[in-house]
């Protein structure tokens, strides 16, 4: 009976220790979602909904038709997009900001000043996040000089382009881009990172992390090349953000 007890005792210790993996999901943790995704983003973005009577019925961690229909309601009414929108129905930068910003104003906290200081940092990462994700929509666009849309980018046409959609305003080229820009370090993710490749700042890209940035190459279109690659890594010249 003893050994019964401490068996029981001890399955039910490792039952209530494991985490629910739901809670720590982020609806921005994988980026943009669209229709047919399945993760623990999507299980948080169906939640979100839900709270705000947009999403129906239990929550799983399925980009289905009943979370298309939710997003697509939510676009509408916030006015983020309509049926007759590029991204209707998908949960790109602007809703993602949009939804953040709904969870976040929903909770309180202990003090405001305390409750300032981690909107402002969660604002910051945010936005670092929206433009990343924004950028990566457009990997194998075409490289076209003096190019500022999908149909063919320059590489600050491509920057500007991207900052935009993640509601941003940056300059046009890139040494007014690298003026403008407050010098870091070390790049963090969402900052310009800038290469000299015809004397002076005159090529740039946004940093994604692991030493990596997309850009708009002229051999190559919009990709993710390698800041330690043969040709980047002696051209380098600093990082600045906006």
């Amino acid at each position: 009976m003893k050994k019964y007890l401490v068996g029981s005792a001890f399955a039910a210790a490792a039952l209530f220790a494991v985490p629910n993996v739901s809670d720590a999901a982020s609806i921005d943790d994988h980026g943009s979602l669209n229709k047919g995704d399945v993760n623990s983003s999507v299980n948080a973005l169906q939640e979100e909904l839900k709270s705000q009577g947009y999403f129906k019925g239990y929550t799983g961690s399925t980009f289905g038709p009943r979370t298309l229909s939710a997003v697509k309601a939510y676009q509408r009414d916030k006015g983020i997009s309509s049926p007759s929108g590029s991204y209707y129905g998908v949960v790109g930068p602007q809703t993602l900001s949009s939804l953040s910003g709904s969870s976040s104003s929903s909770n309180t906290t202990a003090s405001s000043s305390s409750s300032n200081t981690k909107v402002a940092g969660a604002s910051t990462t945010q936005s670092s996040s929206s433009v990343v994700s924004a950028a990566k929509q457009y990997i194998g666009s075409p490289y076209v000089w003096g190019g500022t849309s999908p149909s063919g980018f320059d590489c600050s046409g491509f920057l500007q382009y991207s900052f935009k959609q993640a509601g941003k305003n940056v300059p046009r080229t890139v040494s007014q881009m690298y003026s403008a820009s407050t010098k870091v370090s070390s790049p963090s993710v969402g900052d310009i990172v800038f290469f000299d490749t015809r004397g002076g700042p005159s090529h740039a890209g946004i940093y994604v992390g692991n030493n990596q940035f997309i850009h708009a190459g002229s051999s190559t279109g919009v990709t993710i090349s390698s800041m330690d690659s043969s040709y980047w890594g002696p051209r380098y010249i600093g990082a600045g953000r906006v």
